[in-house]
């Protein structure tokens, strides 16, 4: 769904992806990621194909997103770490999507939700406030993030 601004849930939506900072917009990514994926098993058990190929190709991307934006630069040992576990998660996806396999994805979302569990508590210990002031560089994450995130289901 296309953000209009006819539609103010959209609206708010976008205003919310604009103004997020870099810390937000990861937990944003692990959330649509985890929504798809939850779409997803529930799409491959009730044998709706359509839906769960899309829901699985959205949470590809999410992955691709998170993989494609660390810092090697900042902490390598860290990334390269990171780096494998999102190919991991990719592959996992990219299997389960070309075998219908819901164990599968299951997989994923245990290591998603253990991942997102953690990035709420490192933004805790940093003392995150909820709301932040834009960042100049983020086009790239806020456009996967709109478009990985839907107001549908």
């Amino acid at each position: 769904m296309t953000p209009t601004p006819s539609n103010p849930a959209s609206a708010y939506l976008r205003n919310k992806v604009l103004t997020a900072s870099p810390r937000e917009l990861r937990l944003m990514l692990y959330d649509g990621a985890l929504k798809f994926c939850h779409q997803a098993i529930q799409a491959i058990e009730t044998g709706q194909i359509e839906p769960g190929f899309e829901a699985l190709m959205r949470a590809q991307k999410i992955v691709l997103e998170l993989s494609t934006s660390l810092k090697h630069d900042v902490e390598p040992d860290l990334c390269a770490k990171l780096s494998a576990l999102y190919t991991y998660l990719y592959r996992l996806l990219v299997d389960a999507n070309m075998t219908r396999d819901a164990a599968k994805v299951e997989e994923a979302l245990r290591l998603l939700e253990y991942e997102r569990q953690t990035w709420v508590m490192l933004m805790e210990q940093l003392g995150e406030p909820v709301a932040f002031p834009p960042d100049k560089d983020l086009t790239g994450a806020q456009q996967t993030a709109m478009s990985s995130l839907s107001l549908r289901g």
